[in-house]
């Protein structure tokens, strides 16, 4: 087969053009990518003396990854950059003025916000069409995850406003990010095993409602991938 001038002088991508298509074209995956690498890193992050400035970096990078893979989902994407865009300065704003009980607790329930919008563009993205692409499978565990942080930073949110509301096997008002995100993985996936209990009123009532939509996820996805292989067997 002859090849034309025009294939000659075509370069190979390069690694950034590779990353980018990627991107583009699995875009859940990679945000639950960077989901899991945070909690991978969070025992080591939370110990060091800039632990807090090391999180709202991560938290500002899968805020980046999010707002990028709402695009790809029926959610409006200008009105994820509007959400993503105050939480990620009042982020920095708070590491910056950690005292600032007001302006810590607006990031915390900004972010919180934003990750529940992205959870909402992931669910509408799975239940788009009536196929499931290789992409729409990672969409499954990205939105658990962005579920797991935003339940977490809400969590945040309350103990900032109401110290004492979680207690824990150590001493103390605040517990920690991985303590409030082990929780929220506990109650998100209804095992209940957890050391870190909601004592409070208001992160009693955050956390049964985070109990409840754990149980409807689940119950979503599984009555999705029922439908889809009634529909097989019917075509």
């Amino acid at each position: 087969m002859e090849t034309s001038v025009w294939d000659d002088l075509r370069e190979p991508p390069t690694r950034a053009q590779r990353w980018r298509a990627v991107l583009r074209k699995q875009p859940s995956a990679f945000l639950l990518g960077v989901q899991l690498v945070v909690i991978v890193l969070l025992p080591w992050l939370q110990d060091l003396e800039y632990g807090r400035v090391a999180l709202t970096v991560l938290s500002l990078c899968a805020l980046t990854v999010a707002v990028f893979t709402v695009r790809s989902t029926p959610a409006l994407t200008w009105l994820s950059v509007g959400l993503g865009l105050p939480a990620g300065v009042l982020e920095v704003w708070s590491s910056i003025s950690t005292d600032n009980t007001l302006v810590v607790a607006l990031a915390h329930t900004a972010l919180s916000l934003f990750y529940f919008y992205t959870a909402y563009g992931l669910v509408s993205y799975m239940f788009e069409d009536a196929w499931v692409t290789k992409d729409e499978l990672f969409a499954v565990g990205a939105a658990f995850t962005v579920l797991l942080f935003a339940f977490t930073y809400l969590f945040l949110g309350v103990q900032e406003l109401w110290p004492g509301s979680f207690v824990g096997h150590t001493d103390g008002a605040q517990r920690s990010f991985l303590e409030l995100l082990y929780l929220s993985g506990a109650n998100l996936t209804s095992v209940g095993l957890s050391d870190v209990l909601p004592v409070g009123p208001q992160a009693r009532a955050v956390a049964i409602i985070e109990q409840l939509a754990g149980v409807m996820y689940v119950a979503m996805v599984i009555s999705r991938l029922v439908a889809l292989t009634v529909m097989r067997n019917q075509r």
